[in-house]
């Protein structure tokens, strides 16, 4: 803490004093904050007595039992803290034993031990000290380890002879677990259980104790469950959020500007939960812009919903973000707002927040101006009717918009495409799987989503107005928080330019690689039998976007400044860019406060976290879907494609479902194989077989487990030969020579999602 000046003669005003313990890490006393405002004397003593006794009976703070204050539900100097987990990144993160507050408790990473020290796992419990970065997020140093402590496990349970077992559903954890009678707390055969494992004793099986029943695995909704307890999803609302929720209601038209007479409409996919965006365009009348167009998007007014500080802030900025899987979504907002007011409903009255675009026939943005508005959706369309009326063949719903809105959306659209188009993006769109259930909640479909101009009319709209958002921030010199992506980093730029030569293609050598460097690689090998592998070595060697208050551009849209306007409803960084834009114009109520304009930095690694955590657990739940789908057909014989080569086997794709599952090294024909990582490749040792990222593989289903979403393939053996032409034959231009080098890593890629397309990466 540095000290605060106080002019001779002065006290400091609650706001004052309040903005002091918030921004402290620790809780503080009395004399920590007359020391910081030069109090003394018995008189000012009393007046800080005073005026702390006004916070605490405000709720603006809470005095622990030490005396101290901190913002309410803040964690003391000191606790004790069990290990939740380890993210991709190698953070480890964790949560107070003790929790008393309402919600969730607040995120908590701990710093990486010190050399020599064992590190920590998932279950462990140390005794740390804490420093707060934000109301919401903590960091801590361990001070030592506690001995005998346990951890959680997620599985089945199981009745047994000696009382029962539960199974990890954990795919990495093969151990089960003892549950004697007196531990089992009722648990069912079958019910999934979260279990409290138990110190462990000298001989026999680990032994654990049911801590909480969360429902049957043979409800098709075990499957997200499972996914939400494994990452620690938070779910319940906190009391205080559901009551401002459930309060809110429809501003009135004071203030705002009247859009309820443009036919504004939302167009989303047919499975979408929210609609909180709208569009509407028509020519620019301004003879000065010829060909241009006046674009308008509109979007969800949640800033004027979700207050700084409130219960529904810390529960959003919790959260970070919604999740979406296939039979459920974990929302970012209650569903007052997420499902309601939030929505942009056809023919009902919504608070937006809106910005007007007016782009040149070159597709250019000339000009952009921000306004909070009254808006009613004139339709709720989906991305399939728009195409079938543009493409000749509208509905009810649409026939009547055809020409004075389909049209001119399109009209506009070709602008943004062309300008797209000459600025050179990465284009590097890689399939979506869609999980279909039927209506008992099985599986009874996994294909790609197919992809038309109406999705990418949506997508340039969005990114138009996120590029908006930017500019005006920076011209404003308002701070906040940009979509940033850093270019390849120049070891993975090399690496992969290596690999690339190696295969016959050219990845020039120039000052500064661009986009459109990557998309004439990935155009010139377009339709050739290695195209899927020069798309995922490219797609490797790219950065990851993230959230930070510093501008460095978005390379892989080749734009210099980006930020997300456009879906606050579920990201909580597009509710920062709102509320930067709001306080920058001075549009009213619900503007960035002082302590979220200080903490940005922290605000923008939490939520890149909770999205990497988002990411995962939707990739995990339609793992374990898709080996449901998949478990009768165990024994079948499919073609794939080899989508992730690591040291212990090879992940395969399948042409049909798009399903991924892994071949395990020690179960290749013939030989024993060494990983040829800068080549993404296993090689027999004796042999010389090569099984190359890319390639294509008939394979064999010996495995697939929807408790754990563990898919494994085998080749098979009367396939071998067949296998080893396709994937290791010398003559292949991907398969000659050992050593040719690829970009690091081995992760199966993701993908980008149709959610990330329409809102703008």
């Amino acid at each position: 803490m540095t000290d605060t000046p106080r002019r001779p003669g002065s006290f400091p005003d609650k706001d004052t004093v309040l903005s002091f313990i918030r921004s402290s890490t620790t809780p503080v006393g009395k004399r920590e904050i007359a020391r910081a405002f030069k109090l003394s004397g018995s008189d000012d003593r009393e007046r800080l007595k005073d005026l702390l006794k006004e916070l605490e009976a405000d709720g603006a703070v809470e005095r622990g039992r030490n005396k101290r204050v901190a913002p309410p539900q803040s964690l003391p100097e000191v606790a004790v803290l069990e290990v939740t987990g380890v993210d991709p990144d190698g953070e480890v993160s964790a949560r107070p034993v003790t929790w008393t507050g309402e919600g969730n408790p607040p995120r908590i990473f701990l710093m990486p031990e010190r050399r020599g020290h064992p590190t920590l796992g998932a279950g462990d419990r140390v005794l740390a000290k804490l420093a707060r970065i934000n109301d919401r997020l903590y960091e801590a140093r361990t001070i030592r380890r506690l001995d005998g402590t346990v951890g959680r496990v997620l599985g089945v349970y199981y009745p047994a002879a000696d009382g029962g077992r539960i199974v990890p559903t954990d795919k990495r954890n093969k151990t089960e677990l003892l549950v004697l009678p007196a531990n089992r707390n009722d648990a069912e055969p079958g019910e999934l259980v979260l279990a409290d494992l138990l110190p462990a004793a000298r001989l026999g099986m680990p032994q654990a104790r049911v801590a909480e029943r969360l429902g049957h695995t043979a409800e098709p909704r075990a499957v997200s469950l499972i996914a939400i307890h494994t990452h620690g999803l938070p779910t319940d609302f906190p009391p205080a959020a559901i009551r401002e929720a459930t309060h809110a209601a429809v501003p009135s038209l004071t203030g705002r500007t009247d859009l309820r007479d443009l036919p504004l409409v939302t167009i989303d996919g047919a499975d979408a939960r929210d609609f909180d965006d709208a569009v509407w365009a028509e020519p620019d009348p301004d003879p000065a812009n010829q060909g241009g167009w006046h674009l308008l998007v509109a979007i969800a007014d949640v800033a004027y919903y979700v207050r700084p500080n409130s219960a529904l802030d810390r529960a959003a900025y919790e959260r970070g973000n919604s999740v979406y899987f296939p039979d459920r979504v974990v929302p970012m907002l209650p569903e007052a707002l997420s499902n309601d007011l939030c929505s942009l409903r056809p023919h009902e009255d919504r608070a937006c927040f809106a910005v007007h675009l007016w782009i040149d026939r070159h597709g250019v943005l000339q000009r952009h101006r921000f306004v909070r508005g009254l808006m009613r959706s004139a339709a709720r369309l989906t991305y399939e009717q728009v195409q079938a009326a543009r493409d000749g063949a509208p509905d009810e719903a649409t026939a009547p918009l055809l020409e004075t809105v389909i049209a001119p959306l399109y009209g506009a659209y070709a602008c943004l495409w062309a300008a797209r188009q000459r600025r050179g993006t990465l284009e590097l769109d890689l399939p979506e799987r869609r999980v279909r259930l039927d209506e008992r909640g099985r599986v009874a479909e996994i294909a790609a989503r197919e992809r038309f101009d109406s999705h990418r009319l949506i997508e340039e709209f969005m990114i138009c107005a996120n590029v908006a958002a930017a500019d005006s921030l920076e011209r404003a010199n308002m701070p906040g928080l940009f979509r940033v992506h850093d270019q390849p980093s120049l070891d993975k730029q090399e690496t992969l330019r290596e690999f690339l030569t190696g295969i016959g293609y050219a990845l020039p050598r120039v000052p500064r690689l661009t986009p459109a460097h990557f998309t004439a690689v990935l155009d010139r090998a377009a339709g050739t039998r290695e195209s899927q592998l020069v798309s995922e070595v490219i797609l490797r060697s790219q950065s990851q976007a993230e959230y930070s208050p510093e501008n460095i551009g978005h390379f892989g849209l080749s734009l210099d400044r980006y930020a997300h306007f456009t879906s606050p409803i579920r990201r909580y960084a597009d509710l920062i860019v709102h509320r930067a834009l709001i306080r920058a114009h001075g549009l009213g109520p619900g503007g960035l406060d002082d302590a979220a304009m200080a903490g940005l930095t922290d605000i923008g690694e939490h939520i890149s976290m909770t999205e990497r955590r988002a990411a995962t657990a939707e990739r995990d739940a339609i793992d374990r879907f898709t080996a449901a789908f998949l478990a009768d057909r165990v024994g079948a014989l499919f073609a794939g494609r080899i989508s992730g080569v690591t040291r212990f086997g090879l992940f395969i794709r399948l042409d049909e479902s798009g399903a991924d599952g892994l071949i395990p090294a020690s179960t290749l024909p013939d030989d024993q194989y060494e990983h040829d990582e800068r080549a993404h490749a296993l090689v027999g040792q004796r042999t010389g077989r090569i099984y190359r990222l890319g390639a294509t593989v008939k394979v064999v289903l010996t495995e697939a487990d929807p408790l754990t979403g563990s898919t494994l393939f085998a080749l098979p053996r009367s396939e071998a030969d067949l296998a080893g032409r396709l994937v290791g034959d010398a003559n292949h231009p991907l398969q000659s020579g050992h050593a040719r080098s690829a970009p690091q890593g081995t992760r199966s890629p993701g993908r980008t999602t149709q959610k990330q397309r329409k809102r703008g990466r």
